[in-house]
């Protein structure tokens, strides 16, 4: 009886193996064992990959391993956001561009340095940062020519949004950018429209003019939700808090996501943001399918998990076989300071209002020294789909390992 190898290894037993690898490093490393092995990955049904964290010196950390990654990028460009496994990169001379690293495919944006006037060398220094938050009607991957938009939050709580439609990429004039003049915290598209997120428990939805002669342009907003809800209880009430927020949609449903931050040293003014820990979320649902629209409190995301942070936020499936834990929320050091996205970062458990941390306590990440990159979410897409000529160099830059 001639002796196996490893390449005779059955497809069935190499399906069981792939699932047990939520990693895309170690998914490519299969692939490239051997050709059988290559060949009979691409007939496998995944679970979807985890996510990276993107660092500020362009770093990329694995969730949950800690392994960092370094993939290339375009010289003098920083991420400042991303959508899905794309990131929203900002050239020096604030040339702008949605680039996915895994593909190499490229969408030019405008140049958004003529719509704030700011130095986008600058854009990640000083409490007065410009904050980019992108969001597409449709995956970039299937739809490269998707609506895009992009929320510009800068310095004294003031934003402005701005819509286009690839493959052309006009510089937007700065009279029609620097509308609407209400304050947007977060946007996100849910059911075909637009929506934002302000101040006050508001929920607006945009009006979007996409006429065929002439670019898309915002023709009107609304405000759907005005509807004010307390403090959760785990917040003490004898603190100064600090609230951030999020919107995401979720298997159908827009979230609103609070979170709660207080100081961890007794007697310190709540202005100093490297002093403020995470200490509580709450969720609550947009009800838009009544006369009286009104956020609805929420507790479980019905077996997803959400990743949130101010350049991205997604909703994720959580299955037996890619370890992250269904009903919570992770996050990230997302406020400035930001030199270290893991300084107030961890998993939020939604049943048990539990806080963990983000990595494996075994990890341990290399300290990492300065940068332009904002932290941000990014989803990798399951190697099993990449050309082989990516794949590989995508194999060789994750066995870069510093």
């Amino acid at each position: 009886m001639a002796a196996l190898s490893w390449s005779d290894l059955p497809p069935e037993l190499l399906g069981l193996v792939l699932k047990c690898l939520p990693s895309l490093a170690d998914r490519v490393r299969l692939r490239a064992v051997c050709h059988p092995w290559r060949s009979n990955a691409q007939q496998q049904s995944l679970p979807p990959l985890l996510p990276w964290l993107t660092l500020p010196d362009g770093a990329i950390l694995s969730i949950p391993g800690g392994e960092i990654i370094r993939m290339p990028v375009h010289k003098g460009a920083h991420c400042c956001g991303s959508v899905d496994n794309w990131l929203f990169l900002v050239q020096t001379d604030g040339g702008c561009s949605l680039v996915n690293p895994f593909s190499g495919a490229t969408v030019e944006l405008p140049n958004l340095a003529t719509v704030w006037n700011h130095d986008p060398s600058n854009a990640t220094s000083g409490l007065n940062r410009i904050l980019y938050k992108t969001v597409v009607l449709s995956p970039l991957d299937s739809s490269p020519d998707s609506l895009v938009a992009v929320l510009i939050l800068g310095g004294g709580h003031c934003s402005t949004v701005c819509l286009w439609q690839p493959p052309i990429a006009t510089d937007v004039p700065i009279a029609r950018a620097r509308w609407p003049l209400q304050v947007f915290d977060d946007v996100a598209f849910f059911n075909g429209k637009l929506h934002g997120l302000a101040p006050f428990n508001k929920l607006f939805v945009f009006d979007i003019d996409s006429e065929l002669s002439d670019s898309p342009k915002i023709s009107s907003i609304k405000c759907i939700i005005s509807y004010s809800v307390g403090l959760p209880q785990s917040v003490s009430r004898t603190k100064v808090h600090i609230k951030k927020e999020y919107l995401v949609e979720c298997c159908g449903r827009l979230l609103r996501v609070r979170r709660f931050l207080q100081s961890d040293r007794p007697g310190q003014a709540g202005r100093y943001l490297k002093h403020q820990r995470t200490v509580a979320f709450d969720v609550f649902e947009a009800g838009l399918s009544t006369n009286t629209h009104c956020w609805r409190k929420v507790n479980n995301l019905g077996g997803q998990v959400l990743f949130v942070g101010p350049h991205c936020s997604k909703s994720f499936p959580a299955v037996e076989y890619n370890r992250v834990q269904r009903d919570c929320i992770y996050f990230m050091c997302d406020y400035y300071p930001t030199l270290d996205p893991l300084r107030d970062s961890g998993v939020y458990d939604m049943r048990t209002g539990m806080i963990t941390p983000l990595l494996s306590e075994t990890v341990a990440v290399p300290q990492r020294h300065g940068g332009k990159w904002c932290p941000t979410w990014i989803f990798p897409a399951d190697s099993t789909q990449l050309p082989l000529l990516s794949a590989f160099r995508l194999c060789s830059a994750c066995l870069s390992v510093s």
